[in-house]
């Protein structure tokens, strides 16, 4: 798609100038415009950066996660729980890949749900430019907004490409992560502007650190991945690999608690169920007393990280020497560790911002604002917040897809 210049002749030739302004030309605002398009407006879809969805560009290791098919209300975080539900219900998976099948692009389940496009990320963001155009939409690039004001029925939008007077105004400008890619807080901003409250954001799927003997600890096994359970401390679980890094932790688990966590609170995470433990090493104890305690906890976990967890214990390195109390003492340290992170490697890495507009101000069928009529919020700035594995994705199309149908 040609990203055009400043002049509205050559955005419309039969109109002056768009009918719907939609701020951000990632996955939502991408989606948005062509749901608009189709709907027969004149939209413009306007970006400070120099490529549009440069987020779907990386994601999923240039393969693009694009939605779930596990896809439902409740594995999303939000202030309002029941929120998404409406979009959710009326544009789902199924709908998408139905897009995607259009432009004969195909996909593959990874796990736990996950789809991921064979053709890699680049073919999504063609097929939706594609969309895009052919819905005659436009995209204007490197179009840096001054000012956003509503003196009468429609908006004014001050750019260094020009000043446009959209009736109806998406803010699709994402959240803070990543910056990099040029994430910033201008669609919370434009919110406060017009009299919302943001639900106070914080960093999501994001890595944890940690100091001190902790960061040591695991800066010596870095590398080392295993299966846990990771509980957060409003009970939250999820069973996944964990990866030890120089800094911390990661892995898939431990990037889901963390849209879970908040500074100071703990995490526990269970290696292997206690009465496991206590079952198979009190059997063991009995019929081959002889057997290292390394070698029975190896058979379960790496080895690096079963040395690092029993020394740790401070137990005598023989199965037929545990007592019953070191058996439950090494039960506990493999099923139920609580460690306290001190940070999380913050918004540079996040793969998505937790928190946002504030839903109790939007409409759930039409992501338009309570408060400024013709104003809509879609994707990562409203406060929806999906897990790990394309969940994000579908709610960028859904969120997307109510208000282009709404405008």
């Amino acid at each position: 798609m040609t990203v055009l210049g400043s002049n509205f002749d050559e955005l419309w030739p039969s109109g002056p100038s768009p009918e719907v302004v939609i701020v951000g030309a990632g996955a939502a605002g991408l989606f948005a415009g062509i749901e608009a398009a189709r709907n027969g407006k004149r939209v413009l879809i306007v970006d400070h950066a120099k490529k549009p969805a440069e987020k779907i560009r990386i994601s999923g290791g240039g393969r693009c996660n694009f939605t779930n098919l596990e896809t439902k209300a409740s594995r999303f975080i939000s202030q309002n729980p029941h929120f998404a539900k409406s979009a959710l219900a009326r544009f789902g998976p199924w709908d998408f890949i139905e897009r995607m099948s259009a432009h004969k692009l195909t996909w593959h389940e990874k796990t736990l749900g996950q789809l991921f496009c064979d053709q890699k990320s680049g073919a999504i963001i063609q097929f939706l430019l594609d969309d895009l155009e052919a819905a005659g939409g436009r995209i204007l690039m490197e179009c840096e907004i001054s000012e956003i004001t509503k003196p009468d029925a429609c908006f004014t939008v001050t750019t260094n490409k020009g000043t446009f007077r959209p009736a109806s105004l998406i803010i699709a400008s994402g959240g803070l992560s990543i910056p990099k890619i040029g994430a910033s807080s201008f669609g919370y901003d434009v919110a406060k502007q017009f009299g919302h409250s943001i639900v106070e954001t914080r960093p999501g799927l994001v890595p944890f650190t940690f100091s001190g003997a902790l960061h040591d600890r695991f800066a010596a096994i870095s590398g080392v991945a295993a299966p846990v359970t990771v509980t957060t401390q409003d009970k939250t679980r999820f069973s996944e690999a964990m990866l030890f890094t120089h800094r911390g932790l990661s892995g898939p688990a431990i990037l889901q608690a963390s849209s879970y966590w908040h500074p100071g609170e703990a995490i526990t995470l269970e290696y292997l169920p206690a009465e496991r433990v206590r079952s198979e090493l009190t059997h063991a104890r009995n019929t081959d007393p002889k057997k290292r305690v390394t070698d029975w906890i190896v058979e379960y976990l790496p080895g690096r990280l079963t040395a690092d967890i029993f020394g740790e214990t401070g137990l005598r390195n023989q199965i037929g020497t545990l007592s019953n109390a070191d058996i439950d003492r090494l039960a506990e340290r493999l099923s139920a560790h609580t460690i306290s992170p001190t940070a999380t490697e913050g918004y540079r890495t996040a793969e998505v911002t937790v928190g946002g507009v504030n839903t109790d101000e939007l409409s759930s069928k039409t992501m338009e604002s309570k408060l400024c009529e013709g104003l809509y919020f879609i994707g990562e700035v409203v406060d929806v917040t999906g897990w790990l594995g394309g969940y994000n994705f579908q709610w960028a199309w859904a969120s997307a897809h109510a208000a282009g149908e709404a405008v």
